[in-house]
């Protein structure tokens, strides 16, 4: 990857609707040339889909928990039933298995608290050998950011 396609990247990701020819315009490119990097970008996977992004509180799910699990049990059986089930609540938008105190910590979309509440006891604590939870309240989204840096 050249400093060509760096560039390609960061144009991408604030505006993946631009054009091949608004991108050859910015890069003094042909767009022939721009179509093959980003071709050659999606089958080497360093572009892996394109998405929407959607303002959460623009539909109904403004509020944000961050939620510490902590298993019963670190068994390999354990982990991966609780990877699997996590991985289908619509509500968890990010699942990380982490180091430290607990052992994973999920991002939570919602409508409001008494959704929270009623996810928390009706789906994720319902999840076999979940020894304990700990969660905590986004006050005010300071950075949110969907690029990353290359």
């Amino acid at each position: 990857m050249d400093n060509i396609d760096q560039k390609l990247l960061e144009l991408l990701q604030s505006d993946s609707k631009q054009t091949n020819k608004e991108l050859s315009n910015k890069l003094d490119l042909s767009v022939t040339a721009v179509y093959e990097r980003i071709k050659k970008l999606e089958k080497s996977g360093v572009i892996h889909k394109y998405v929407a992004l959607v303002k959460k509180e623009k539909v109904n799910k403004g509020f944000v928990a961050f939620c510490h699990v902590k298993l019963i049990q670190h068994s390999q059986e354990y982990v991966v039933k609780f990877e699997k089930e996590v991985a289908n609540l619509p509500e968890v938008l990010e699942c990380y298995h982490i180091s430290g105190d607990y052992d994973y910590l999920l991002k939570v979309l919602v409508k409001d608290m008494e959704a929270f509440r009623e996810f928390m006891v009706k789906k994720l604590t319902t999840i076999n050998h979940i020894g304990s939870t700990h969660s905590m309240f986004m006050i005010n989204e300071v950075k949110h950011t969907t690029t990353i840096p290359v």
